[in-house]
């Protein structure tokens, strides 16, 4: 015979049941960096969602791929994008038959300030010859072929990091003419070294490019999975092959002055869904909850 406390038992399980569905925490929303200035990565957090969200911030769509506890997405600010407020949207799907949550969030952007610098360099990186137009072309069809890896699950689990722990000599964005002619903008950050002091890896990936050049150089590019990459530029020797697996901290090469430099050091540079980011803010991004910041060693130089 089944004791009446027995018969009450399943009835118990039901309401401890709706009770824990009930306690389910709601999605959260988070954004870091919460202040970004143009040219910056944004990493957008869902927590709690027990499936992929979609979204968008500004116009740009978010490609999320899991993180422990939710959901993420990393995206890049064009550096032509103006100051001001930017939308973010996130819709979370829900229980069978409930609508889709929705979240929203506003990114304050803020001026840039970007330096201006006039530079010195060998007449033939103004005006290349046209004996190496071909070259040139065949070094931007490389860097394509290598930009277009499939978009995957991150290839880390740790904070980003320094290449070298030294002293920032030209930031993200400056403003650059070179021998008073030609213009650009600088899309990574230089940090200073003499020729043969070691480069690392920023964090694990797979190295999609060794390459000499001709204005980067020597060159070394990770895939580090969620569409980013970091590029390693200027190199005097090249440590790692085309397909190797890295971890944080691996060498890679050695500052050099190769191609288009006023003297030797390591341009550090960051890609973020076919944008150049600031490499910088990188490094205070952190992807999981256990991440610390470990970029000790570095400082701007003075504007």
């Amino acid at each position: 015979m089944i004791s009446p406390s027995c018969r009450r038992l399943p009835l118990l399980l039901l309401v401890l049941g709706l009770s824990a569905f009930a306690a389910e925490p709601s999605p959260q929303l988070l954004l870091q960096p919460t202040r970004a200035r143009p040219g910056d990565p944004v990493l957008v957090t869902v927590r709690g969602s027990k499936e992929a969200p979609t979204g968008t911030l500004g116009e740009r769509a978010l490609r999320f791929f899991p993180v422990p506890g939710g959901f993420a997405a990393l995206i890049g600010l064009p550096v032509e994008q103006v100051p001001g407020q930017l939308p973010l949207t996130v819709s979370v799907a829900g229980a069978p038959g409930a609508e889709p949550t929705r979240l929203t969030h506003m990114l304050d952007v803020v001026e840039p300030g970007w330096r201006t610098r006039t530079l010195k360099v060998a007449n033939k990186f103004v005006k290349p010859p046209p004996e190496v137009e071909a070259r040139m072309e065949a070094d931007q069809a490389a860097f394509n072929t290598a930009f277009a890896q499939p978009f995957a699950e991150p290839l880390f689990d740790k904070a980003f990091v320094l290449p070298r722990k030294a002293r920032v000599t030209a930031p993200y964005g400056d403003l650059r003419t070179f021998n008073g002619q030609k213009q650009s903008q600088h899309f990574g950050t230089d940090l200073s070294g003499g020729t043969g002091t070691p480069v690392s890896a920023a964090n694990g990936g797979t190295v999609v490019m060794t390459r000499d050049n001709y204005a980067a150089g020597n060159t070394v590019l990770i895939h580090h999975g969620a569409g980013l990459y970091t590029a390693y530029f200027h190199l005097s020797a090249i440590a790692v092959k085309e397909g190797e697996r890295v971890k944080r901290g691996q060498l890679l090469g050695k500052v050099g002055n190769t191609g288009r430099v006023t003297g030797p050091h390591l341009h550090w540079g960051a890609r973020v869904d076919n944008l150049w980011v600031d490499p910088t803010t990188l490094l205070q991004l952190q992807f999981t909850a256990s991440d610390r910041s470990t970029s000790g060693g570095a400082s701007r130089e003075t504007r």
